[in-house]
């Protein structure tokens, strides 16, 4: 009877681990396929801040296909992409206050649209596959043209540079300038 009880608290106590591993693994972003990324730099006097998701391509054909042209996306995987400038800026031409930002994009074959959104912190779809975006919370929207990069990028990465910030995944790279 004693062997018996002391196997079963075993047991419970094995199940318990397994569990509590398995919620905590959840909270562990860095282990998600399409890992946290952060690109950080200055452009003048501003210190700009990308937090995003990195996908991979995994042999999928991405702008056009997986990311849809002329539909509104999250500009990376799991949440929404996160733009954050600690000035006042200007984004391709256009005021932009010192804060923190929800980063969307609309790729096209010939255009991007960049997205700036109050809001933060949602998830960056809906179930139906929609983005979470509310339009009533958008800030600015610019425009970019997107090029062929100078390499094949198999993850999502963010760049800023000197002049802007830089998105570059599969054989696509769009530049946005920032003053």
């Amino acid at each position: 009877m004693k062997k018996e009880m002391m196997l079963k608290g075993f047991v419970i106590g094995m199940m318990c681990m397994f569990v509590s591993t398995a919620i905590l693994a959840q909270g562990d972003k860095a282990s998600r396929p399409s890992a946290p990324q952060t690109a950080t730099g200055k452009v003048g006097e501003a210190t700009v801040t990308i937090n995003y998701s990195s996908p991979s391509v995994k042999g999928r054909k991405i702008f056009g296909d997986l990311v849809p042209f002329d539909k509104v996306w999250r500009a990376g995987a799991n949440e929404a992409t996160i733009f954050e400038t600690d000035k006042d800026i200007m984004v391709e031409g256009k005021a932009l206050k010192a804060g923190k930002y929800s980063l969307y994009a609309m790729p096209g074959a010939t255009e991007w649209s960049f997205i700036f959104n109050s809001e933060t912190g949602q998830w960056g779809i809906k179930r139906g596959g929609d983005t979470s975006k509310d339009a009533a919370k958008d800030v600015l929207t610019v425009k970019a043209k997107p090029g062929k990069s100078a390499s094949m990028n198999e993850k999502l990465m963010y760049e800023v540079t000197a002049s802007g910030f830089v998105i570059r995944w599969d054989n696509t790279e769009v530049p946005v300038a920032i003053k």
